[in-house]
């Protein structure tokens, strides 16, 4: 396992990248703008990580901002950590062996959600190339929030 990114939801790009970039340090590396979806996502590294997180896609810190206003309460601006795996499937057949609950299964055979103990919601991402739609997961409906 690898971990990959940290998510945050922010209300303004420019208001946050002044905080992480201009004053703490971080760099931009990567940026995707999503018209279908409505959002636009902004990875940044810290000084010492920008060459693993320019080359490796890790670790980062990705800023979502919405393009919709949504008030975000409750701990909802922190999305979620997002770790890659080898195999998605086996890594959530473990998981779900050791009794915690598939909130999102890997359906597309790239993506699942689970929640730790104390509610944070984890991605797991399949190293690579997705893997085909395979049973159970490809069936499976959603459970809670994730």
């Amino acid at each position: 396992m690898r971990y990959l990114h940290t998510m945050v939801r922010v209300s303004s790009i420019e208001d946050s990248l002044d905080f992480y970039c201009n004053k703490l340090g971080m760099t931009e590396v990567r940026r995707v703008e999503n018209d279908k979806g409505r959002f636009t996502l902004v990875f940044l590294a810290a000084p010492e990580d920008e060459g693993t997180g320019r080359e490796k896609a890790a670790p980062l810190l990705e800023l979502t901002y919405n393009w919709d206003p949504e008030e975000y309460t409750g701990g909802r601006n922190f999305g979620h950590l997002a770790f890659q795996v080898e195999d998605i499937y086996a890594a959530c057949q473990h998981l779900q062996d050791n009794g915690v609950t598939i909130n999102r299964p890997p359906r597309d055979g790239r993506m699942a959600f689970v929640r730790s103990p104390d509610g944070i919601s984890i991605e797991l991402l399949q190293r690579g190339e997705a893997q085909a739609p395979a049973e159970p997961w490809a069936s499976m409906g959603n459970t809670g929030s994730w």
